[in-house]
């Protein structure tokens, strides 16, 4: 069992539910109500990666380092190459002070996906703490000052004796007794930011009737205003011997001198001012605040393009970093043709530097861009152009599956199947359970468009079984919902093609009937000879018997006429 993790009674509640109020409770800073949620939620599934990376970052809030490493290095146990795995660990480490191993993980995850800029930045940082801890070897002066300290702090020691000596003997009505003199500026300068509640502690001793009051627990006011101002008083006596006025005005001087000394040449303060900057844009990007972090690029862009060469060595590199971050946020805003804009600036920088990652990157971006618009086309021109670039086998799975992608909504099934063939064949290399689920889901739907049912539904299932696996409840219903509609034109299309056969060859048979019957002698069988010349002999039997018969009438017909004129023979 991770740790953190109490009881084995399952809690009333989803997975999903608890992993989403966590979620919410984390960004609004409830650390410890978070933390609650995903401990429910490990209860369901003990081994998901995803919620004890979450887990492990509300740990690292709350200031346990201990148990926030166990979670992070426990979502790495079933998957060493997990990304967001390998940053956590890299950032408790980092946070615990252990900046050689969190570099080390820096590195894996960036190996792993150059992409991400977090990685980046958390190897600027490492190396700039590793840098601040031990220093350069230049810097490093091995002298024994141990007696010179001790001979000083004499001498010291002695210089403020006769100081006090003097002061004593020039100011005889001074006694002991008597309270010294507060300064208020001097009292202001060693308090800092406290002077004001002494200030406003002194006033509520003006308030008799409050001072007369006493709290339920039966503890009077003024003993705790009087205990407040004590304290502050003891405090102020404390810095005031610990770090006198006049050495802070000497660190002061000191470091005014340092700074205009060093304004030319101070590359540990920039590094440190970009490092803290660019993490700053990306935690309002990933936050939901991208109106906010696209005016801290702006506003950081602007500064370091005021700067020398001298003292931002990648200074280029850096401007098309920041072009990229204001595109991004701009993208998100919803501002297409200026997201366009900055990330083309990224590439024209990244170009003009010969700066390959860089170049990937705003490739990457511009393809994006593309797709969201509905360019197509060009989005597929710009990730083609990339490919080479792509150095996993993960990163290839994405990039051709946005191709494939691109190909189907322009409704070029061919090669989208192509493209979606090889997001499958990479995710399967790489391993991961997601691109193979979204890979497939792909290949199923060109299958479909190119009215291979029964493929599509074989792919279909497969995605099912993946989106089971982790456990993406939405993905699931979207699945089972397009493998249905599948299933049924499948079937439609079959009682079609059924009843069209049918049709066809009813149709075929009445036609062979009627070419048998208008066939040429020279090709019809025997029987039809004989059958046609049996008719035509009984035709013409007819034919006979009716002329015969119709000449017989007429004869009697003559005879009858004959008898009916006796007269006219006797005449």
């Amino acid at each position: 069992m991770a740790a953190g993790q109490g009881g084995d009674s399952v809690p009333a509640g989803t997975f999903p539910g608890f992993m989403t109020e966590g979620t919410l409770l984390y960004r609004r800073g409830e650390y410890g109500k978070a933390l609650a949620c995903f401990d429910n939620a490990l209860k369901l599934r003990a081994e998901d990666k995803h919620c004890l990376v979450a887990r492990s970052k509300c740990y690292l809030r709350l200031g346990d380092m201990e148990n926030s490493l166990k979670d992070a290095e426990a979502s790495l146990q079933n998957d060493k190459t997990f990304p967001k795995g390998l940053y956590q660990k890299a950032e408790t480490l980092y946070t615990m002070g252990d900046f050689e191993f969190a570099l080390v993980f820096y590195h894996r995850g960036y190996r792993l996906r150059p992409e991400l800029q977090k990685f980046r930045l958390g190897i600027q940082k490492s190396q700039e703490a590793i840098v601040n801890c031990i220093g350069s070897p230049s810097s490093v002066k091995l002298e024994n000052k141990e007696d010179l300290c001790f001979i000083s702090r004499q001498a010291e020691g002695k210089k403020a004796n006769q100081k006090l000596q003097i002061k004593l003997t020039k100011d005889q009505k001074w006694t002991k007794k008597q309270e010294p003199q507060r300064n208020p500026k001097v009292e202001r300068q060693l308090l800092g930011e406290l002077y004001a509640d002494k200030a406003y502690l002194e006033k509520l001793l003006k308030d008799e009737d409050l001072m007369k009051s006493s709290t339920k627990q039966g503890i009077k006011v003024a003993d705790m205003v009087l205990s407040g101002i004590a304290y502050l008083d003891t405090r102020t006596e404390f810095w005031q011997q610990q770090k006198p006025i006049y050495a802070r005005v000497r660190e002061r001087k000191l470091r005014q001198q340092r700074w205009i000394r060093d304004k030319k040449r101070k590359p540990a303060e920039v590094a440190r001012y970009i490092v803290k900057s660019m993490e700053d844009i990306d935690m309002l990007l990933t936050g939901g605040s991208p109106e906010e972090s696209c005016k801290k690029a702006e506003h950081v862009l602007k500064t370091i393009q005021g700067w020398s060469d001298d003292e931002v060595p990648n200074k280029n590199e850096l401007i098309g970093n920041l072009h990229s971050c204001i595109g991004n946020a701009q993208l998100e805003m919803g501002q297409m043709e200026a997201a366009l804009q900055s990330h083309k600036m990224d590439l024209e920088f990244a170009r003009q530097n010969n700066l390959p990652d860089a170049i990937s990157r705003a490739l990457d971006n511009i393809g994006r861009v593309y797709a969201r618009i509905g360019k197509f086309m060009e989005a597929i021109d710009i990730w083609e152009e990339k490919i080479p670039m792509a150095k996993s086998s993960l990163e290839k799975t994405w990039l051709f599956h946005e191709i494939g992608r691109c190909y189907l909504e322009l409704d070029k099934a061919e090669a989208a199947r192509n493209y979606g063939e090889k997001s499958l064949q990479s995710a399967d290399e790489e391993g991961d359970v997601e691109w193979q689920l979204h890979a497939s889901v792909l290949v199923a739907q060109v299958q479909v468009k190119l009215k291979d049912y029964r493929s599509a539904i074989m792919n279909f299932e497969k995605a099912l079984e993946k989106a089971k696996l982790v456990h993406d409840d939405a993905a699931q219903k979207a699945i089972i919902i397009i493998m249905l509609s599948a299933m049924k034109t499948q079937m439609m299309t079959t009682l079609r093609r059924t009843g069209r056969e049918r049709k066809v060859s009813k149709a075929q048979r009445i036609k062979k009937m009627k070419r048998k019957m208008k066939m040429p002698r020279t090709i019809r069988s025997k029987e039809a000879i004989k059958s046609m010349r049996v008719k035509k002999r009984r035709a013409k039997e007819t034919t006979k018997k009716a002329r015969g018969d119709n000449e017989s009438k007429k004869d009697k017909e003559e005879i009858g006429g004959d008898e009916k004129q006796p007269t006219l023979a006797l005449e």
